[in-house]
Protein backbone atom coordinates (compact mmCIF):
# COMPACT_ATOMS: atom_id res chain seq x y z
CA UNK A 1 0.00 0.00 0.00
CA UNK A 2 2.76 2.12 -0.35
CA UNK A 3 1.61 5.87 -2.07
CA UNK A 4 -1.21 5.71 0.02
CA UNK A 5 -0.93 8.79 2.12
CA UNK A 6 -1.93 8.04 6.06
CA UNK A 7 -4.82 10.20 6.73
CA UNK A 8 -4.36 12.07 10.40
CA UNK A 9 -5.31 14.96 11.86
CA UNK A 10 -2.35 16.08 13.02
CA UNK A 11 1.05 17.10 11.32
CA UNK A 12 4.29 14.90 11.71
CA UNK A 13 4.94 17.36 14.25
CA UNK A 14 2.00 16.34 16.44
CA UNK A 15 0.21 19.81 15.90
CA UNK A 16 -3.73 19.93 15.14
CA UNK A 17 -4.21 19.70 11.60
CA UNK A 18 -6.50 22.47 10.30
CA UNK A 19 -9.52 19.61 9.83
CA UNK A 20 -9.28 18.47 13.41
CA UNK A 21 -9.56 22.62 14.22
CA UNK A 22 -12.46 22.98 12.29
CA UNK A 23 -14.54 19.97 13.66
CA UNK A 24 -13.36 21.01 17.29
CA UNK A 25 -14.51 24.30 16.91
CA UNK A 26 -18.73 24.22 17.24
CA UNK A 27 -17.64 22.29 20.99
CA UNK A 28 -15.47 24.26 22.35
CA UNK A 29 -18.07 26.49 23.73
CA UNK A 30 -20.13 23.76 24.90
CA UNK A 31 -16.93 22.32 26.94
CA UNK A 32 -15.72 25.22 28.43
CA UNK A 33 -19.10 25.94 29.73
CA UNK A 34 -19.27 22.06 30.97
CA UNK A 35 -15.87 22.44 32.54
CA UNK A 36 -16.75 25.62 34.69
CA UNK A 37 -19.80 24.12 35.35
CA UNK A 38 -18.01 20.87 36.71
CA UNK A 39 -15.50 23.13 38.44
CA UNK A 40 -18.37 25.53 40.31
CA UNK A 41 -20.07 21.97 41.46
CA UNK A 42 -16.95 20.32 42.76
CA UNK A 43 -15.65 23.55 44.39
CA UNK A 44 -19.58 24.26 46.15
CA UNK A 45 -18.82 20.89 47.59
CA UNK A 46 -16.15 21.16 48.65
CA UNK A 47 -16.13 24.53 50.42
CA UNK A 48 -19.47 23.01 52.07
CA UNK A 49 -17.76 19.70 53.54
CA UNK A 50 -14.95 22.33 54.70
CA UNK A 51 -17.33 24.48 56.25
CA UNK A 52 -19.50 21.70 57.81
CA UNK A 53 -16.57 20.03 59.40
CA UNK A 54 -15.11 22.91 60.77
CA UNK A 55 -18.50 23.79 62.56
CA UNK A 56 -18.05 20.66 64.56
CA UNK A 57 -16.22 21.18 68.15
CA UNK A 58 -16.01 17.20 68.72
CA UNK A 59 -17.76 17.82 72.42
CA UNK A 60 -19.01 14.33 72.68
CA UNK A 61 -16.20 12.84 71.78
CA UNK A 62 -14.29 11.09 74.99
CA UNK A 63 -10.72 12.07 75.09
CA UNK A 64 -8.67 9.34 77.21
CA UNK A 65 -6.47 10.22 80.16
CA UNK A 66 -3.08 10.31 80.19
CA UNK A 67 -1.53 7.06 80.78
CA UNK A 68 0.32 5.96 84.24
CA UNK A 69 4.15 5.34 84.04
CA UNK A 70 5.39 3.29 86.67
CA UNK A 71 8.02 4.81 89.12
CA UNK A 72 11.18 3.24 87.59
CA UNK A 73 13.15 1.37 91.26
Amino acid sequence: MAGIPKASYYDRNLRQGPALLRARRPYLVKNALTGLGLFAVVSGVYWWTITAVGQDNFEDVKVPDAPVRKAQS
